[in-house]
Parts: C-alpha cells; sequence; structure tokens
C-alpha cells in the first residue's frame, strides 16, 4: 500500500489490477461478496490491516467502513494490529489442553519472551491464541500461515523456533 498525503491507504498498481478483477467477479450490487479477499489483499501487502486499509476497502465496495470492521474483527486470520513476520495462533481449546497444550503453549511464550498478542522486539515472532485449528486428534497444535504444527512438545516448539529465527 502507499499512503496519499491525505493518510489514505491505496493497493499499488498491480494489487489494483488484482482488486478489479475480484471486484468483477461479482453481478452488479453484490461487490461486498469481494470483502474478504480484498482483505486478504490488503494483508499480503501490508502484513496487516490497518483502519486506513480497511477504510479504502470500504470506499472501493461503496459500503461503510463498519462493514468492513466488523469482518476483520470477527476472523482471527485477519491481522487488526502489525505483527511479527511469523504469526504463531495456537489452539487453546480443550482437547489441546488436554493433550498437553497449557504446558507447551507456557513453554513457548517463555521460549519467546512474550505472551499472547505480543511480538518479540526483534519483530520475528507474535503469538496469537485462537479457536479450533480442527486438528483435535494431533493436539497440541499451531499453525503458521497455511501449515500446521501438530503433536508439539517443548522439544519440538524449541525445533520450530530455532528454524524459523534463521
Amino acid at each position: 500500500m502507499t499512503t496519499e498525503s491525505n493518510n489514505s491507504v491505496q493497493f499499488t498498481p498491480d494489487r489494483l489490477a488484482k482488486a478489479q478483477e475480484i471486484i468483477a467477479r461479482y453481478p452488479e450490487g453484490k461487490q461486498k461478496s469481494a470483502l474478504l479477499p480484498l482483505l486478504h489483499l490488503l494483508q499480503e501487502q501490508e502484513g496487516w490491516t490497518s483502519t486506513e486499509g480497511m477504510d479504502y476497502i470500504a470506499r472501493m465496495l461503496n459500503i461503510q467502513p463498519i462493514e468492513v470492521y466488523e469482518v476483520a474483527t470477527f476472523y482471527t486470520m485477519y491481522h487488526i494490529k502489525p505483527v511479527g513476520k511469523h504469526v504463531i495462533e495456537y489452539c487453546r481449546t480443550g482437547p489441546c489442553c488436554l493433550m498437553g497444550g497449557e504446558e507447551v503453549y507456557a513453554h513457548l511464550k517463555q521460549r519467546l519472551g512474550i505472551d499472547t498478542g505480543q511480538t518479540t522486539v526483534d519483530g520475528r515472532f507474535t503469538l496469537k491464541e485462537v479457536e479450533c485449528l480442527a486438528a483435535c486428534g494431533m493436539g497440541p497444535v499451531f499453525q503458521i500461515r497455511e501449515k500446521y504444527y501438530m503433536n508439539l512438545t517443548n522439544e519440538r516448539v524449541d525445533e520450530i523456533i530455532d528454524e524459523l529465527s534463521k
């Protein structure tokens, strides 16, 4: 995104072309259906979904900004504040906790020196608590982007953090 002098945000030319292609997929009057993919496009470009970016998308779709905010804040896949390079989304529901998740997540937090919702000082990792990741039989589990890490142990967490820290 680039910032204009009035602090509004806009897609780069390539992203704008992609956004227009996405919007064109939907019938006249149904452009709001493009909201989720446009939020993804914004986040891919910026790393998160800023209020200015959400306002820009609202203008593109000719909808109220609150309609964008409602969606972006409902889904945990959208980051509404800046995040680290690796966002670790960990499941805190019952099955993962019963399989040792609380101990593993305590170790993860201690290892990174941060708590849920925080980012490491070097900007490398952000911890995010999420609801079920649909891998209940393989918990504890966390997700980084599209990759799931399952059957986690403290040792496996250390290996993953070491690998991603390179």
